[in-house]
C-alpha cells in the first residue's frame, strides 16, 4: 500500500466507510466499494479486486451482524440455514468468478434493481410489519433457496447482494424491513466467508489494502446497524428506495455509456 498516494488511500478509506454504512442498513455497499477499488488499483486483476473487496466487506458485515443480533435477535432457526446455503452458493459462484466478464452482469443487475425498487415504491405497505407468507418447512425451504441463489450471485460478482437479500426476505418471505436487514446481514456475512474460502488459498487478496478498508468498513457497518435499529423499518424502507435509485442511475449510466 506504500505505492499508493495519500489521496488514493483516503478515497478508498472513505468508500469503505460509506459502503459499510449503506451495507448495514439496506445492503449494496459493494456498489460503492468495488468501483473504488477498481479505480484505486488499476493494476490489480479482476480476481484480486473481488477478493480484496470481500476482505473489506467481511469486516463490516461481521460488525453489523453482531449489532443486529444483539439488538434485534433474529430467529436463528431461519437465519442459520439461510447462512449455510448462502455460504455454499457463494463458494460455488466464486469458482466461476474468474471466467465471467463483469460486463455481462451489469445489464442484468440494472433490470433487477429497477424491478425491485419499483415494486417496493409501488407497495408502501410492504415491509411495515412481519407477516410471513410460508409456514413450517416451506418457510425454511424458501429461505434456503433465497440463500443459495443470492449467495451464488455474490460469489461471482457481488454488488447489490445485500439489497437483493433484503428485498427477497421482505417481498418473498414476508419480514418487515428491520428483521429482513438483520437476517440479510447474517446471510451476507456467510456469502463473504464462502467466497473467501476460495480466494484466500488462491493468494488473491491484497491484504494491506483489504485490511485498511476493512477497518473503515467495520466502523461504517457498526454505525449503519445502530442507525437502522434506532430508526426502525420505515427509515430502512426509505433508505432502501433511495439507495436502489442511486444504484440504478449509476449502473444505468454505465450501461448506456454516459460515464
Amino acid at each position: 500500500m506504500g505505492d499508493l498516494g495519500l489521496t488514493v488511500i483516503a478515497l478508498l478509506a472513505l468508500a469503505a466507510l460509506t459502503a459499510g454504512f449503506v451495507d448495514a442498513v439496506v445492503g449494496g455497499g459493494g456498489l460503492v466499494q468495488l468501483p473504488a477499488i477498481l479505480l484505486g488499483l488499476p493494476g490489480a486483476s479482476p480476481v484480486q479486486v473481488l477478493a480484496t473487496n470481500k476482505i473489506a466487506s467481511v469486516c463490516g458485515t461481521a460488525a453489523s451482524s453482531l449489532t443486529y443480533y444483539r439488538r434485534i435477535g433474529p430467529d436463528l432457526r431461519t437465519a442459520l440455514p439461510l447462512m449455510a446455503l448462502a455460504l455454499t452458493g457463494a463458494f460455488s459462484g466464486a469458482l466461476l468468478a474468474s471466467h465471467i466478464p463483469r460486463e455481462a452482469f451489469e445489464p442484468i443487475v440494472l433490470v433487477a434493481l429497477v424491478v425491485v425498487g419499483g415494486y417496493v415504491l409501488l407497495r408502501p405497505e410492504l415491509g411495515e410489519q412481519t407477516a410471513l407468507r410460508f409456514a413450517g418447512h416451506r418457510h425454511l425451504v424458501a429461505a434456503m433457496g433465497v440463500g443459495f441463489v443470492i449467495g451464488f450471485y455474490d460469489g461471482i460478482l457481488g454488488p447489490g447482494t445485500g439489497s437483493f437479500f433484503v428485498f427477497a426476505l421482505v417481498g418473498l418471505l414476508g419480514y418487515d424491513f428491520l428483521q429482513a436487514s438483520a437476517k440479510a446481514k447474517l446471510a451476507n456475512l456467510a456469502t463473504n466467508l464462502g467466497a473467501l474460502l476460495l480466494f484466500v488459498p488462491q493468494g488473491a487478496v491484497l491484504w494491506d489494502v483489504g485490511l485498511m478498508m476493512g477497518a473503515c468498513n467495520l466502523v461504517g457497518g457498526y454505525l449503519g446497524a445502530r442507525t437502522a435499529v434506532a430508526r426502525g423499518s420505515r427509515f430502512v424502507r426509505l433508505f432502501f428506495i433511495a439507495v436502489v435509485s442511486a444504484f440504478v442511475v449509476r449502473i444505468g449510466g454505465g450501461v448506456l455509456g454516459l460515464w
